[in-house]
C-alpha cells in the first residue's frame, strides 16, 4: 500500500468586491466558526471591504478541475493610538473540507504581512483555548501569549 500525497495551492487575496458568490461563501463559513452570529450580509462584507482600517482575506483552493473556492477568512483590522498603529486578527474561519492544508496558515500569513507594510507595531488576536489547533498554529507563527485580563462589555 503506498501513501497517496495530495498537493493543493492556497490563494489568498483581499476581498475587493462582492457578489453572490463570497455572500454564499460566507453563509457557509461562519456558522463554522459561531452558532450565535448570522453570516454577514451583502452591505456588512461591503461596508468591511470598503473600510481603509480593516481588510477581509480570502483563501480560496486551486483544485484539478481549476474550480476555485473560498474555503477560509480572516479580518484584520488597524487602528491607530498614542504609542502607535496596533492591527488585529478577527473571525479567522477554515471550511471543515480544509482544515489541515495549511489554510489559516495562509490567511495568517497575509494578515501579518500586511501589518507589517503598514507599518503596525504588532499583531494580536485571541483564541479560545478549546482550539487546540489553532493555538498551535498560532504559537508556530512566532505568536506569543501575552498576559493580560480580557474584559468585555456586551451592549
Amino acid at each position: 500500500m503506498s501513501d497517496t500525497v495530495i498537493e493543493v495551492s492556497i490563494s489568498v487575496k483581499a476581498a475587493t468586491e462582492v457578489d453572490d458568490g463570497l455572500v454564499e461563501a460566507f453563509s457557509r463559513l461562519i456558522p463554522q466558526l459561531s452558532s450565535s452570529s448570522p453570516p454577514p450580509t451583502a452591505a456588512e462584507l461591503l461596508s468591511i471591504i470598503d473600510n481603509p482600517n480593516s481588510v477581509l482575506f480570502i483563501a480560496e483552493l486551486d483544485g484539478d478541475d481549476d474550480a476555485r473556492s473560498v474555503v477560509g477568512s480572516l479580518t484584520l483590522a488597524f487602528y491607530r493610538i498614542p504609542t502607535g498603529l496596533k492591527a488585529w486578527i478577527e473571525d479567522v474561519v477554515v471550511d471543515e473540507s480544509a482544515r489541515g492544508l495549511g489554510v489559516g496558515e495562509a490567511l495568517n500569513v497575509a494578515a501579518i504581512d500586511e501589518s507589517r507594510q503598514r507599518g503596525a507595531k504588532n499583531v494580536s488576536l485571541t483564541s479560545r483555548s478549546s482550539r487546540e489547533a489553532a493555538n498551535r498554529l498560532y504559537q508556530r507563527l512566532g505568536f506569543e501569549p501575552y498576559e493580560t485580563n480580557l474584559y468585555r462589555f456586551g451592549l
